[in-house]
């Protein structure tokens, strides 16, 4: 597939990659060069906290088991 560079350095990407990577606007792409090509990837989004929020699962409230592992 080819596309063209315009005036401002834009480049539409073709309909089957856009489809293909699930991109949609808004969204990262991270973009390298290596002996000659342009490589450009879909970006990780995902933040790490997010991830893992909410999995802790403890029966009290977090400043009791703070206070409780930490003592007074």
């Amino acid at each position: 597939m080819k596309a063209i560079v315009s005036e401002k350095g834009q480049v539409t990407i073709p309909k089957a990659v856009r489809t293909k990577l699930g991109l949609r606007p808004g969204s990262v792409i991270e973009f390298d060069a290596d002996r000659g090509r342009l490589i450009g990837r879909k970006a990780d989004t995902r933040d790490a906290i997010d991830e893992v929020y909410g999995t802790l699962k403890i029966d009290e409230p977090v400043d009791e088991y703070i206070e409780r592992i930490r003592g007074r």
